[in-house]
């Protein structure tokens, strides 16, 4: 991996034709409610869909170790749309071929460099239905370490800069909160979400 020199800079923003577009375009819907009034609506949509009909793939992650408590890694991005620093779990688009199961093996070895078991798939989950008619899907998966084991090299593509964090899952909300705090850096709101339910279900007394 190519060792980060100094700070990513938007240097420039304009519109994109949308002949242009590799990866999205956007589209117009023209539908009925539910009172019977048309309406329209502006979406964006991925190029990229193939046959499972599932974009992506998230890996909520459980390491477990001999001698150390139970942690979760987190991935830290920048992502050019904000401008900044994102906290995510790893995640990526699923291949045309692919099952969300296969995707969230490959991602997990090429975003951490780890092998992972999957020990479950959630059903298809919208991303932001307001603005895209992207959706994904949730794999939980375990990593099994040893005593001694060095931190793999990650299989990272032409272009990504990801760096790696191991937070025990007894930090986990807190250690969200404390990101959410840095300057240039934003939590991933899937994330957060699943933190917060884990901190209210633990906090909270109503079941």
């Amino acid at each position: 991996m190519e060792h980060k020199t100094q700070e990513p800079v938007i240097n420039q923003v304009s519109d994109l034709p949308l002949d242009q577009a590799k990866w999205i375009t956007l589209k117009r819907i023209d539908y009925t409610d539910q009172i019977g009034k048309e309406r329209t609506w502006e979406v964006a949509t991925r190029k990229t869909r193939g046959k499972a009909g599932v974009d992506a793939v998230a890996m909520g992650n459980i390491l477990l170790h001999p001698s150390r408590p139970a942690s979760t890694m987190l991935v830290i991005q920048y992502r050019p749309p904000l401008d900044a620093y994102t906290v995510e779990w790893p995640a990526g688009l699923i291949d045309a071929e692919e099952t969300a199961e296969e995707a969230a093996v490959r991602e997990f070895k090429e975003e951490t460099g780890y092998d992972c078991r999957v020990l479950s798939v959630s059903p298809v989950q919208a991303a932001d239905p307001g603005m895209t008619n992207a959706n994904m899907q949730l794999a939980m998966v375990e990593v099994r370490l040893e005593e001694g084991d060095e931190e793999p090299e990650q299989r990272l593509e032409d272009g990504e800069h990801i760096q790696r964090v191991v937070v025990p899952l007894a930090e986990f909300y807190d250690r969200l909160v404390e990101y959410s705090k840095q300057q240039r850096t934003i939590v991933a709101a899937k994330l957060f979400h699943f933190a917060a339910g884990m901190q209210f279900a633990q906090t909270q007394k109503y079941f």
